[in-house]
């Protein structure tokens, strides 16, 4: 392993830096950021920002919002392309044969028809190249003309210098018609459906009078002239009008534009549901407070709703006309444009000089989109490539194929060896001229002039070698490779089995030249979010009260489309199950204050923007009249129904007891959140919006089991049960109100969440914690020496196994009754831990830690982060195939694991390694950590052995009192507070090892050769590698770690902008059409519909193309080398002078009629096994993944092959013609007379011997193998026929001898099967005595046609049978079991142990048993902040005032409020006191 750091040689170096250039370095221009930049609105610049001539300077000129994915512009076009074919040898090499041909002494025919086969080459290639970057043209542009509402008019003018944009050609060659289209395709949140809008104005005013005319005036159209101006600059920008000023720019307004036209300083209005085109900084936002939440999954991949506030300073610029006010002027100075999406100093300087600071809270980032917020106006600060998501991507790199590659080393052989027989023809004919002349030789008459005489002849004879030799390296060949790939791509497309028709979305090959290193993947790269999972959080399963419920049999919500479910009070009088259910009551029945719609904590309502409210607008509608909610999946149990039936009804013992169990579960899901609450004007539901989808997901299911949630004003929360409806009790008591009293939020480290809420409209105010978290937290707080808690704690746990055996997401549900004086005493002590300066965050969980003591379990829950279609079964089989799956992934490390679970990388059974980055004292460095996982799991893999990581390399200096990790790579356990399950077999688990490393410690183990070298290593001895909280560009620098230091084919597959780094790193890079936009997929080389696909694109069209590809090419040196041998042979006789012994038109149609036909079929048509034959064994893709199919010894054996044909054909033929006269007269024979003889047993020979190389003898390759040899002979016989009137040929009369003998009937049937004799044999051999798997599943597809080889046991190596070889080899002290299906396929539960799927934390040394947990919401965002101080402001109003009677709460304890109807005695004291 040491010398991997030796330093190389010179050469070596030298080779390197040749082989590491890239053409598209030398045409990307690669812009270097410039300096700090100062954005000024309502300012004019200053001088220093302009030169002597008034224009301003370049560093203060910002790039267009332009965004170009596409290689090739019209000037670029011709040389790059150019430059990139002639990055092949052979190409070179026709160009200097071509070259030299054009000079008399050397030409054989015309010169422009020996470049023409070049030329057409060169074009077919271009003309490809040229239609793959048109259709990446075309998707920039439908991206670039997006349409967004930026400010026009009012006097606005925007003094920020922008660069001019790029002019493509697509513009011309696309009709304009598609890029003046207003109406546009757009997805209505997550999943849904695809919708055309209506057509919508161009122009928005902010004041009713206006609007209302916008609104009823049509939109105007475009003309040719509008759009041709748009590529100049948008008309805002222009300032001045020369001649007259367009009324609607008397106003300030918002206007449509395009993505592309938009400027830095430009004020920008995005709408709900909207995508961000730029970098923006925010001023006001429709919320209260200025709060906006966005979709940030496009960039890290995290799937909850982030929330972002706008500069205090800027929130009165709610309107067109504030923003437009001269008065209303500030700057906005800000970083350089940086990689980093999660750091950001800038500041705005107001006119009046205050300045104000802003940070990446407040900045909307290009990619994210805007969710459950109205509108947002922001500035402008970066655009196009200074964008933070651009500058994560890569330029459009020019990929080749591996295939392609290793042709280079193949044809500098042939032309090797080309040189070799050019320099011994030389040679021989020099000195034989030097040896003959001078004795009169004949055939040297006349040679003693200057450009002819033995001394220059050599050379001649040289040059005349090569032209007579050059079909050693046949230009057809890379004709029908082109020919052949373009072919594939269009089976590719047209393949019904990956045809996604919900989205009418076909397979396409982007790239063309790429279809054969499908074959051949070793690592696929895969994100997450949209990727492997659809965003969609489903409720499964729950257990309650130790009663596992598992949720309707056979239910499957795809959460494609959004359902309706009526909101179903239970009482005495309607059950679930006969279907009588009683409407919820409207908002006017219930005897409350006016409720108004969730904001998040807010008590007023939304006002639209502007200083003008419009008294027309409709009101919000009110979610206490909504009688459903809507959802994309609603949870549904008949056994649970029942269970909550009985519940009400239910008096003292076991029933009552499962009923106070039911009670208290869903109302801790229907409250402990921070879930808004909306109503959907269309169907009058009511829409639960969350930043977390799990919180949504988790308060729908309560609702749909009738405890709904209805919202909240202000600290006020708002529940609906099934137990509030009694036998005299007034219509509407079923509603109970919550006063939310304080949020302990949930972080990373804390794992659980928690609230304390007052019960309101009691007598006693009762006070309850009710807390949900990982199972290992909750479980260390519960109150002890409860015989019955700990029962239920033991079945608990036993059901949170079986969640995460399946992959489910679990949280686990607890709560605990406050007393009045014990929360007055924690109260104030939280508060005082909230003010503190020093150790704030370690002070408010000390505090909080007290009160979340002693809960009482309730039960958990199980979510499915919803799966793409057949994820698991495709991972299943890509692991079978024995290739490496890597998901790269911005989420936490808990949803990396859990997605680990249910998508089958990571198996029940499995060693799970985690390594973490940090700078606590109680970090352990990420080297160590590494060096600590190796000695612990792999001590026999020898990495350790010679030395190289034996020691820390250097570090960062410790802090005083930290733990010193130099010592060693020994573990350390450190008390981390969470419990642990450690096991004596830890590590020694069948399922393998999985490793687990977050961005953090990639950033330090990429950090230089030695770390990467160690992680390498480490990785390749795992099963499964998930990178999680990784950025866009760590994803790349993965995906080239493995790619450099292994040389393995890689495969990134991805479906948003942060996965366009990656897929453009890998070798093949597959993007998916799905809900994230299309970035992904105009950077990808294939663009696939669903996840599922890659099984078939890789095992079947991969799988075949690289197999057909690599058989041609070897098929194609092979029969060159037959006809060029037959050639160099009859040098011998002909006194090395590079004559030809054919006829030179049989040399000339060589490649293009007689033997092209047969590798053509073998690219198109071979087919070594079915393709479901392929896709039930997936262990058959072993062969490509090990390059089977095309390599240096293959090349070698088929050249051998061809030396050795050549030879059978020439010497047979010419001895048999020449020692005994092939004529009857008795004359000599002619040369052409048995040369047309050796072209014959030529053709037949290479054509035989292509077809018996041919596994799949269909009609088309029955043709393709006869057809060469049918017009050859057609040919022969009329050539030969053609009078000297026609025109003179050399073999004019050669049918006369030439059928009638019969040396060439037995000639050519002996020359062929002698020729085809030895492989034949070969082939048999092996065949009968070292069959491969292909070889055996051909055998069974013969002569067993019925076997079902996806379900027989024989071939999944259960039993001892001759598939039994399939199954690759594990790796080191690492097994593989894959587990088929997914959650929705009912899967037989699986006999868990309680030590299976260990992991072990390299950071702190803990091992624990995964149980599931997971949970994603932001941590310390905008919104819970304002949450918080908006509980604190109450609290503080309440100090103020007098002290009030103390609330003691009497009755019922440990129970959550229910009405008189639900138990009918009163409990006991004992009961009480618990």
């Amino acid at each position: 392993m040491s010398s991997a750091f030796h330093k190389k040689s010179a050469l070596s170096r030298w080779y390197d830096s040749v082989a590491a250039f890239k053409v598209e370095d030398l045409f990307v221009r690669k812009r270097v950021p410039g300096p700090r930049r100062i954005v000024f609105v309502n300012e004019d610049l200053p001088d220093d920002y302009k030169d002597r001539k008034g224009r301003v300077k370049k560093d203060h000129v910002y790039c267009t919002n332009q965004v170009i994915t596409s290689k090739y512009t019209i000037i670029t076009f011709l040389p790059r392309n150019l430059l990139e074919q002639f990055r092949r040898v052979a190409n070179i090499f026709f160009l200097a044969i071509a070259i030299l041909q054009f000079f008399h002494i050397f030409g054989t025919i015309s010169p422009g028809l020996v470049i023409l086969p070049l030329l057409i080459v060169l074009g077919i290639t271009a003309l490809k190249d040229g239609y793959e970057d048109i259709k990446r043209h075309q998707s920039d542009s439908r991206v670039n003309n997006t349409q967004v509402k930026i400010l026009s008019g009012g006097g606005w003018v925007n003094p920020n210098e922008m660069a001019p944009k790029t002019k493509t050609f697509v513009g011309r060659v696309v009709p304009k018609a598609a890029t003046r289209r207003i109406a546009k395709v757009t997805r209505q949140g997550n999943n849904q459906d695809k919708k055309e809008r209506v057509i919508s104005p161009t122009v928005e005013y902010d004041d009713p009078l206006r609007r209302s005319q916008s609104l009823a005036q049509p939109p105007p159209i475009p003309t040719d002239t509008d759009v041709e101006d748009q590529d100049e600059q948008p008309e805002h920008h222009r300032g001045i009008h020369l001649f007259h000023r367009h009324d609607d720019d008397e106003r300030a307004h918002w206007k449509k534009t395009s993505w592309e036209d938009i400027r830095v300083g430009d004020f920008i209005k995005i709408n709900d549901n909207q995508p961000f085109p730029a970098d923006i900084l925010i001023c006001a936002t429709s919320e209260e407070e200025n709060v906006a939440f966005v979709e940030t999954k496009n960039l890290d991949g995290e799937t909850n709703l982030k929330s972002r506030h706008a500069v205090s300073c800027l929130t009165h610029l709610r309107s067109a006309a504030a923003c437009a006010d001269p008065n209303n002027s500030f700057s906005v100075e800000c970083d350089r444009p940086d990689v980093n999406m999660y750091k950001m100093n800038a500041a705005v300087k107001m006119g009046s000089g205050e300045v104000f600071p802003v940070d990446m809270g407040m900045v909307l980032l290009r990619g994210t989109v805007l969710r459950n917020t109205g509108w947002v106006i922001g500035v402008v600060l970066y655009t196009g490539e200074d964008t933070r998501i651009v500058m994560n991507s890569g330029g459009t790199p020019s990929k080749r194929s591996k295939v392609e590659r290793q042709m280079n080393p193949q044809v500098f052989i042939n032309l090797m060896l080309l040189a070799l027989m050019a320099i011994a023809c030389a040679i021989v004919d020099s000195v034989l001229e030097h040896r003959d002349y001078p004795k009169g030789a004949p055939w040297l008459y006349g040679a003693n002039r200057s450009d002819d005489n033995p001394n220059i002849n050599g050379l001649i004879t040289f040059a005349f070698a090569l032209i007579t030799f050059q079909n050693i390296v046949p230009i057809s060949l890379y004709i029908s490779i082109e020919f052949v790939r373009t072919c594939q791509a269009a089976f590719i497309y047209f393949d019904s089995e990956m045809y996604y028709a919900k989205n009418k979305q076909p397979t396409l090959a982007r790239s063309w030249n790429l279809s054969d290193d499908l074959g051949q993947v070793e690592y696929i790269f895969s994100d997450k979010t949209g990727t492997l999972t659809q965003n969609a959080m489903v409720f499964r399963k729950c257990t309650i009260g130790g009663k596992m419920y598992n949720g309707r049999e056979g239910e499957d919500d795809d959460g494609s489309t959004e359902e309706v479910k009526p909101i179903v009070p239970l009482d005495k009088s309607s059950t679930i199950s006969n279907g009588e259910r009683k409407a919820a009551p409207t908002g006017g029945d219930i005897p409350l204050v006016d409720v108004r719609p969730s904001t998040g904590g807010s008590s007023t309502t939304q006002t639209p923007s502007g200083p003008h409210p419009n008294p027309s607008a409709t009101a919000t509608p009110n979610p206490m009249g909504a009688t459903a909610t809507k959802a994309r999946a609603h949870f549904r149990d008949e056994e649970l129904s029942r269970d909550l039936q009985d519940a009400i009804h239910a008096h003292e013992g076991a029933a009552a007891s499962h009923a106070r169990s039911l009670n208290g579960f869903f109302s801790v899901l229907a409250l402990c959140h921070t879930v808004l609450t909306t109503v959907d004007p269309a169907t009058g539901a009511i829409e639960y919006k969350a930043q977390s989808p799990d919180e949504a997901a988790l308060v729908q299911a309560a609702a749909d089991m009738g405890f709904v949630f209805r919202g909240r004003d202000r600290e006020i929360l708002l529940l609906q049960t099934p137990f509030g409806v009694g036998e005299n009790e007034a219509e509407g008591e079923h509603l109970e109100r919550y006063e939310l009293m304080n949020i302990l939020e949930f972080t990373s480290s804390r794992k659980r969440m928690s609230v304390i809420l007052r019960k309101l409209d009691t007598e006693d105010g009762r006070l309850f914690l009710l807390s949900k978290g990982a199972d290992n937290v909750i479980f260390e707080r519960l109150r002890k020496g409860i015989p019955e808690q700990e029962e239920l704690k033991r079945v608990t746990e036993k059901n949170l196994d079986e969640f995460a055996g399946q992959g489910l997401r679990t949280l686990t549900l607890a709560y605990k009754v406050i007393g009045e004086e014990e929360y007055q005493a924690w109260s104030e002590r939280y508060h005082e831990a909230t003010i503190a300066m020093d150790d704030r965050e370690d002070k408010i969980e000390a505090v909080s830690d007290e009160i979340e003591q002693d809960l009482r379990l309730l039960g958990a829950t199980a979510i499915e982060d919803k799966l793409q279609d057949g994820v698991p079964e495709t991972i299943a089989d890509l692991k079978r195939a024995g290739i490496k799956i890597w998901v790269a992934t911005g989420d936490k490390l808990e949803t990396a694991i859990a997605i680990g679970h249910s998508t089958n990388l990571i198996s029940p059974d499995s060693n799970i390694i985690v390594i973490r980055g940090g700078s606590g004292e109680t970090s352990r460095p990420v080297y160590q950590q590494m060096v600590g996982a190796v000695e612990e799991f792999f001590p026999d893999s020898g990495l350790l052995e010679d030395g190289t990581f034996a020691e820390e390399p250097p570090s960062r200096p410790t802090s005083p009192g930290a733990p010193n990790w130099q010592g060693g790579g020994q573990l350390r356990r450190i008390d981390t507070g969470i419990s642990s399950i450690v096991g004596s077999n830890n590590g020694e688990k069948p399922g393998g090892f999985v490793l687990v490393i977050d961005g953090a410690a990639l950033s330090s183990a990429l950090g230089d050769d030695r770390h990467k070298h160690l992680l390498l290593q480490l990785a390749i001895l795992c099963e499964g590698v998930i990178c999680c909280r990784v950025s866009p560009l760590q994803k790349a620098l993965v995906v080239n770690l493995v790619k450099d230091g292994l040389g393995s084919m890689t495969l990134a597959i991805g479906d948003g902008a942060n996965d366009v780094s990656m897929i453009q790193a890998a070798d093949v890079g597959v993007g998916i059409s799905g809900e994230e936009g299309l970035q992904a997929v105009n950077s990808s080389d294939y663009a696939i519909g669903q996840f599922r696909f890659l099984k078939r694109l890789l095992f079947v069209h991969g799988h075949w193309s690289y197999a057909r590809n690599g058989n041609m090419i070897l098929n194609f040196f092979y029969k060159n080398i037959v006809c060029i041998g037959v050639l160099w042979w009859f040098q011998i006789y002909c006194g090395w002078s590079s004559n030809y012994v054919f006829e030179y038109t049989y040399l000339l149609f060589w490649n293009s009629f007689w033997t092209i036909a047969p590798v053509i079929g073998i690219g198109l048509f071979d087919r070594f096994v079915d393709a479901h034959v392929l896709m039930d064994l997936p262990e058959l893709y072993r062969h490509g993944r090990e390059g089977h199919w095309f390599g240096m010894r293959d090349f070698i054996i088929y050249m051998f092959d061809g030396v050795v044909q050549s030879a059978i054909i020439f010497f047979i033929i010419l001895y048999s013609y020449v020692t005994t006269s092939a004529r009857t007269d008795g004359y000599q024979v002619g040369l052409y007379e048995f040369s047309t003889t050796m072209a014959f047993a030529a053709v037949f020979a290479a054509n035989l011997f292509n077809g018996m190389n041919t596994t799949a003898w269909t009609g088309w390759v029955f043709f393709a193998v006869f057809i060469g040899i049918v017009l050859i002979w057609v040919y022969t016989a009329v050539y030969n026929a053609i009078t000297p009137g026609w025109f003179v040929t050399p073999v004019f009369g050669n049918n006369n001898f030439l059928f009638e003998s019969a040396y060439y009937w037995f000639g050519l049937i002996l020359t062929t099967i002698l020729a085809l004799t030895p492989r034949y044999l070969f082939k048999a051999c092996k065949f009968m005595f070292r069959p491969d798997d292909i070889d055996t599943v051909r055998y069974i597809r013969k002569y067993h046609p019925d076997w079902d080889l996806a379900h027989e046991p024989q071939a999944h190596g259960q039993t001892p049978s001759a598939l039994a070889g399939m199954a690759r080899p594990v790796s080191l002290r690492s097994r593989s079991v894959s587990r088929r299906g997914s959650t929705s396929s009912h899967l037989p539960r699986p006999s868990m142990d309680l030590r299976s799927a260990s992991r072990r934390d390299m950071s702190t040394g803990v091992t624990s048993v995964h149980r599931g947990f997971d949970f994603s919401t932001e941590e310390n965002g905008v919104a819970m902040q304002r949450m918080q101080t908006n509980l604190s402001e109450i609290r503080q109003s309440r100090t103020n005032l007098p002290e009030t009677a103390a609330r003691r709460r009497h009755g019922l304890g440990h129970v959550f409020s229910v009405r008189h109807g639900f138990l009918r005695k009163k409990p006991s004291n004992k009961k009480d006191s618990e």
